[in-house]
């Protein structure tokens, strides 16, 4: 079984850099706040909406690299879909 994953110290300082960020965009800081709330809980997974969010964040050649990180740490914590039949 895979070992469950949590934001990193690095990742959560970078996303609460972002969260107080006024220059952040609105995805930017939703992609924050889903690291940071993972950042102690395994059991924590980002959401759909979220994940779309951090995939666009990773696509921008705009975003910051604080903002990358969370986004990848984002969707490293994504729930996997179910498989129909299953």
């Amino acid at each position: 079984m895979a070992k469950p994953e949590v934001t990193s110290k690095k990742v959560s300082s970078a996303a609460a850099k972002i969260l107080k960020s006024k220059s952040a965009s609105k995805a930017e800081k939703s992609v924050a706040a889903s690291a940071l709330t993972q950042t102690k809980n395994p059991k924590e997974t980002t959401g759909k909406t979220v994940a779309s969010a951090a995939a666009k964040i990773l696509k921008s050649k705009s975003a910051s690299k604080r903002a990358k990180s969370a986004a990848a740490s984002a969707l490293t914590q994504k729930v996997k879909a179910k498989k129909a039949g299953k």
